[in-house]
């Protein structure tokens, strides 16, 4: 959504292209365009040909990482059939069963574009796409662009739309230059592609008041098209940076990068945003000072997420798409996955992930696991690779999050970090304070064993919550850290109804040490080497302090199971038959929460 003014100019800044002339010269190196509109997603490009690889940079070199472009696949369907044994073998474990995700969410985004294709769609979308004439395409901007902004020469083109240069006419403006993207209205072919531009313009006019965002100045529109105006940044996109390195940075200069990520990334979980398309293609520095600001773009594909809420559509692109954005039910932690990769690729120059075909590309983010073997791995801190493993979790529940990485032992002591407020701990403390006194209690016993490594985390997030002279916290105190933080996207995504859940703390107080207990992750323990320690430490403190005989019936009515629930059968071994208190199994099971959903999946 920034825009950078490099040349050469009106050239398709997203098209990858095969580096021409000898592959060991280094003044061969590609150049990319500096991108002035990332809307990748929404193009239709050029694209290398399948199969081959850039002799400068594998990451660089496979099918365009945008779901909606017709993948080698596709094309060997209608010109001939290709073997399924093109995807490497070395990614996969084991033999990956049919299906492949990869039909159906073509079909999804085509119908969201409105495109034809040679695969059954169901009617909707040709209904919709059919209807493009009697669609309304009235969005209330302004239409006083001209009178407000002069605008210049095209900078960059894409298959939604294109970026101009311009210069404000009038006001307290006047004289600045900044990037005006056009959307013509043509485009939008229907209902979804409407709204996607509608929300965009909304999420861009709430979130305000981070460095490492693209100020969005206006919008406006004529019957022809929409303008949106924003800053100009004129350094180029992360990419360029990444291919001028030969794709080869240093921690430090990586941890440089994944700061300013984590920083916006986590300020736009806080107001409720995810954003669903985060690549280095959508990250542009203010200018062409390597020391320069990173801003994140194009929000075309973002949304708003209630706290409780999990987003069923699938969007983003192919390499950085998280494992549940494909199983249909994901929320913030799909843009961390996202990070994840960014930083794998930082730090070794190739992608986690890869695949000659788009089928390939899904099933290896789904089943495959990412080498940590090859150079320059071997070389790199064991902080760096645990940074990253952590970020690339296949289970979203135990990967960490954006303010959770900034505290991580690799990147804390960077340049002076500060940690921002999560929103995890709100969800957090909601579901500690919904739990039983049982269950509080194993909470708090495990809490006890956390390491001083885990502790820096949660003293940040306490801290941030300002407590009171003598080390406590009410509800108070956590509706102002919250407001204060706020911007109109936090109230369009209903955070501050997390606070209702926290309501028992308007009538006392929350130390440090409870707090521990609330706003800790069980899950994201477990995926510890040392989970199996923490919980057996965990379990002798709750004999000594929590354990207490319980009936099966009273288990069950502290775990909220219902009457169709045969208790006797699922919770048999919970219980020690020796005495009627918790047994370990018991102990671990009680920390995760159990439902009666869950437990119904045991049976």
């Amino acid at each position: 959504m920034g825009v950078c003014t490099s040349k050469p100019q009106k050239r398709n800044p997203y098209a990858l292209r095969e580096p021409e002339g000898d592959p060991c010269d280094p003044s061969q190196i590609p150049k990319t365009p500096l991108s002035p509109n990332s809307n990748n997603h929404r193009r239709k490009d050029d694209v290398i040909p399948a199969g081959k690889q850039s002799p400068f940079f594998p990451f660089y070199s496979p099918s365009p990482a945008h779901f909606f472009k017709k993948s080698p696949a596709s094309a060997a369907a209608e010109g001939g059939s290709r073997s399924a044994s093109s995807t490497p073998r070395r990614f996969f474990r084991r033999p990956f069963p049919p299906p492949s995700p990869a039909k159906h969410i073509k079909a999804v985004l085509a119908r969201r574009q409105g495109k034809k294709t040679t695969t059954a769609i169901p009617e909707e979308g040709e209904e919709e796409a059919g209807g493009a004439a009697d669609l309304d395409k009235r969005f209330g901007f302004s239409k006083e662009l001209s009178s407000r902004l002069e605008v210049g020469e095209e900078v960059g083109r894409g298959h939604f739309g294109y970026t101009c240069s311009a210069r404000f006419k009038k006001g307290e403006l006047k004289g600045q230059q900044v990037a005006v993207k056009v959307i013509p209205k043509a485009k939008m072919t229907t209902a979804i592609a409407i709204e996607d531009v509608r929300r965009e313009v909304k999420i861009l006019r709430a979130l305000n008041g981070h460095s490492n965002l693209v100020q969005f100045y206006d919008a406006f529109e004529d019957q022809d098209n929409v303008y949106i105006v924003m800053e100009l940044c004129e350094g180029g996109e992360l990419l360029d940076m990444i291919l001028s390195r030969g794709g080869k940075y240093t921690e430090d200069d990586a941890k440089a990068v994944m700061v300013q990520i984590l920083n916006v990334v986590a300020f736009c979980h806080l107001q409720g945003v995810v954003h669903r398309d985060l690549k280095p293609e959508n990250f542009l520095y203010t200018s062409k000072d390597e020391s320069s600001e990173l801003k994140a773009i194009d929000f075309g594909l973002s949304d708003f997420v209630r706290p409780d809420e999990r987003l069923n559509d699938i969007v983003g692109s192919a390499y950085y798409v998280a494992p549940e954005v494909l199983h249909r039910s994901y929320t913030t932690e799909a843009d961390v996955w996202s990070i994840g990769v960014i930083a794998y690729i930082l730090l070794c120059g190739s992608r986690p992930f890869w695949a000659r075909t788009e089928s390939g590309i899904f099933r290896a983010v789904l089943k495959a696991d990412p080498s940590f073997d090859e150079a320059p791995w071997p070389s790199l801190s064991l902080e760096a690779k645990d940074f990253v493993k952590r970020l690339l979790n296949k289970d979203p529940r135990k990967r960490i999050s954006a303010a959770q990485a900034l505290s991580h032992p690799w990147i804390r002591n960077y340049n002076n970090v500060k940690v921002p407020l999560d929103i995890l701990i709100f969800k957090l403390m909601k579901t500690y304070m919904r739990s039983s006194s049982l269950r509080k209690a194993a909470l708090r016993a495990l809490s006890k064993t956390l390491t001083a490594d885990e502790l820096y985390y949660l003293r940040e997030q306490f801290a941030l919550l300002e407590p009171s002279k003598n080390g406590s916290i009410s509800l108070d105190n956590i509706s102002k850290a919250l407001m204060k933080r706020a911007t109109d996207a936090m109230k369009e995504s209903r955070i501050p109804d997390l606070l209702t859940s926290l309501n028992s703390l308007q009538y006392r107080r929350m130390d440090f040490e409870e707090f521990c207990a609330a706003a800790l992750s069980v899950h994201q323990l477990e995926a510890l080497d040392r989970w199996e320690q923490h919980a057996r430490c965990a379990y002798e403190l709750f004999e000594k302090d929590g354990n207490r005989a319980i009936v099966i019936e009273e288990l069950a009515s502290e775990l909220g199971l219902g009457p169709s629930i045969p208790v006797h059968v699922v919770l048999h071994d919970w219980i020690r038959h020796t005495d009627g208190k918790l047994s370990f199994l018991g102990f671990v099971k009680l920390l995760h929460g159990v439902s009666s959903r869950s437990i119904a999946k045991v049976q």
